[in-house]
Formats: structure tokens, sequence, C-alpha cells
């Protein structure tokens, strides 16, 4: 990736790895100009993720960049802040066991419109511990081989949230455990499909589209098959060389793009207190890589 350098106002300094840039020069808590949210968004599209450190932002203020970036969405069977319905709060209370969010995933796959971004605010992090990493989806295509990146190409994948968010599913059975608070529900079992491998509309790049939460099976494949060339790419596509990993610090707001990028939270910091904010802004359903 290029050394630092400023576009309008923001200064950007890329990570250096496969992903990730902090941002700088610009206060959030003031509205952004059309040339601000325009700077946002091509930093996004070029380093997939980016963290703004050091904002003192309000709720009103958060969901206004949400805005800014094309609208609020809601987030399913997670409880919202009140009177905030499209806020929730990510916590983890000292005497908690689980954290929320602590296996790959891409937000919401499983909706017939996915969130273009999510972004998510800190105002308590551990002193040690915490950290959320990300896997770049456009090298975990491109670095596959081509005879399966060519199969991939014309395949399409199901998703749904029933294993993690339906009546029964896995956090129904631990939500006694978690300070982020669920809301299990049998709609959580509803299926959609997507390419599994889709084209960003902005830089036109394919990106590899499955994750194993929420993708549950290659349409039209047996099962044995389908779980066998499900579990290889989820290996494959959080490989530790595709990873970008944040250190949080109370005031950071980062943003990611949700069309290239896994992400997960790492559960290592038992006994302190972890709080976020988080938001998704509005995307459209996902288009087939050449197509």
């Amino acid at each position: 990736m290029a050394s630092a350098h400023t576009r309008e106002k923001l200064t950007i300094m890329p990570s250096g790895g496969p992903a990730g840039a902090y941002v700088t020069g610009v206060d959030l808590s003031r509205a952004l100009d059309a040339e601000e949210a325009a700077a946002l968004k091509q930093a996004l599209a070029d380093h997939l993720v980016i963290a703004l450190p050091d904002q003192k932002i309000s709720l009103d203020d958060l969901e206004r960049v949400t805005d800014a970036l094309g609208g609020r969405d809601i987030t399913p069977f997670v409880k919202p802040l009140p009177d905030r319905p499209y806020v929730i709060r990510i916590l983890k209370e000292p005497e908690d066991k689980l954290n929320f969010a602590n296996a790959w995933h891409t937000d919401l796959s499983y909706l017939p419109a996915p969130p273009n971004y999510t972004l998510l605010y800190c105002l308590e992090s551990p002193p040690t511990g915490g950290d959320t990493i990300w896997a770049n989806q456009y090298e975990a295509f491109e670095t596959l081989p081509r005879d399966r990146r060519e199969e991939l190409l014309e395949l399409d994948a199901v998703h749904s949230a029933g294993m993690a968010y339906g009546d029964g599913g896995y956090l129904d059975t631990v939500k006694h455990m978690l300070s982020t608070q669920i809301e299990p529900s049998k709609d959580a079992r509803r299926e959609q499909t997507h390419p599994a491998v889709i084209e960003h509309p902005d830089t036109k790049r394919p990106a590899l589209y499955i994750n194993q939460v929420y993708t549950t099976r290659i349409a039209g494949w047996e099962k044995p098959q389908s779980d066998e060339l499900l579990a290889q790419l989820a290996k494959h596509s959080v490989n530790e060389a595709l990873t970008w990993r944040l250190k949080w610090a109370k005031g950071m707001l980062a943003i990611w793009d949700n069309r290239t990028t896994q992400h997960f939270a790492v559960n290592d910091y038992q006994g302190y207190r972890r709080e976020m904010v988080r938001t998704s802004v509005k995307g459209a359903a996902p288009r087939r890589a050449g197509a």
C-alpha cells in the first residue's frame, strides 16, 4: 500500500498490511461535508477498514455519520438502544465469560440486502486485549487456485442467521452469559441466496462472499460436498496473511466494508469491561462477479 497521503482534509495512514488505515484530520462531532464523506468512502474502497482515533461523538453524531455514508439500517435479532432503533450496544462486563461476535463472519450476510458498512464506536476498552481482526476477502478470492476461482464464480451460497440467532440456536442457549442483548427468533431461520463471489460496485473487484457463521451450504450441492468446500473456504478466507488487527482505545471509531471483509472480536480480556455502540449503513443485493 502507498505511504501516508492527504485527500481533502483527511490524512490517511495505511497499516501496511492487507487491509486497514488510520484516518485523522476530521472531527465527526460536526456534520461531514460532501467532500469529507466522499473521502471516507474512497478510503474504505482503498483500505476496506478505517480507524478514526480520538473522536468525541454522541449517538446523534454517530447516526449522522451513518447517514452521510448511505443511511441507517436495522440490525435484526439484537435489542437496540431505547429510542434508537438503529443503534445497538456491544457490551461485555467483567464477569461475562462470552463476548459478542467471537467468530469469523460478515455482518448480516443473511439479509436480501446486507449492509454496505458497519460503524463501531468505542466507549470503553480493556487495558489489554479486546482487539478486532479483519480479513481481506478480495485477497481471499485472488489467492485461491485458478480452477477453484473459476468454479466459485458460477456458484451460489445459502445464508441464514438461524444457527446464531434462531430460536434454540447458539446465542439463544448462551444469551444469559452475554451482556449484549440478543433477541432470538424463528425468523432468523429464513434463508437467503447470494453469489459465492460478489463484485464490489465501486472497485469492480471480485470478493469471496462466504463465512462460517451465516453461510449454511452451497446451493444445489449435496451436503457432504457442500460441507467440505465451505470448511476449506472458511479456513482459507481468514488466513493470518489476509488479516489486520486493531487495538481499541476510548474514542476510536472503526468503519468497515462488509462486502470485502470478514471480522472477529477476540475474547481475551476476562475481568475487564468493553463497551461499544454500533450502526449499519444500508446496502443493496450483492451482485455476482463477472456478471
